[in-house]
């Protein structure tokens, strides 16, 4: 009789540990699937470079007006942007060759969920040549904008590691010095900007790993 009750108390301690463990393997799924984080979306919104537009007929004020857009496409984590970190290069076409023109700096901000952030920037060039010899010979101009940052999600209490944001993207300026096309350029990541990593899958394939082996 004895014999019998503890086999059927350690039949007992057994299925309420395979209960757990399995329990446990899709809580961990359903964390991950619901809480990932996305990246967030950059785009170029507005450019304008006063030099540039032929009817001031002045080449004197070289500033490179742009405004970039961040979305929080993420309906459950914000965002904490470190500084954001803009380049500007002139790209010429015809000779296939770029040259850096200025820098600028977003000072660091919280983006809420699903919110959109837009930020204006005015900055000065290196050189005023950089921007003149953007010029080609139709009137227009093909500039560069990189941008480069760090960003940690806030998931719920916590906030992830830090994570590289590395995109850019080309813009075309005409004869007004505006950007030529009314919508706004989406910028892409470039090969060195790293992916978002979780380690939920690993704690999802382990918990089921020891619940087959059990089995």
């Amino acid at each position: 009789m004895d014999q019998d009750r503890n086999r059927e108390r350690g039949g007992n301690c057994c299925s309420c540990c395979l209960s757990f463990i399995f329990t446990a393997g899709l809580t961990s799924l359903f964390l991950w699937l619901s809480l990932r984080p996305n990246k967030p979306k950059c785009w170029i919104q507005e450019f304008y470079v006063p030099a540039l537009n032929k009817s001031l007929n002045s080449k004197l004020n070289t500033t490179l007006n742009f405004m970039i857009r961040l979305d929080n496409p993420n309906r459950d984590q914000g965002i904490y942007y470190d500084d954001v970190h803009v380049s500007l290069s002139n790209t010429n076409t015809t000779t296939n060759s770029s040259a850096l023109v200025a820098n600028y700096t977003v000072p660091q901000f919280y983006q809420g969920h699903k919110k959109k952030a837009k930020k204006w920037g005015q900055a000065l060039p290196l050189n005023n040549q950089t921007v003149l010899r953007a010029v080609l010979p139709n009137g227009s101009a093909v500039f560069r904008l990189d941008l480069k940052t760090h960003v940690r999600f806030k998931v719920v209490f916590w906030k992830t590691k830090r994570h590289r944001i590395e995109v850019g993207a080309d813009v075309e300026v005409n004869g007004d010095g505006v950007k030529a096309h009314k919508k706004r350029i989406r910028m892409k990541k470039s090969d060195s900007s790293t992916r978002l990593r979780s380690y939920f899958p690993v704690c999802v394939l382990m918990n089921l790993l020891v619940f087959f082996a059990i089995l």
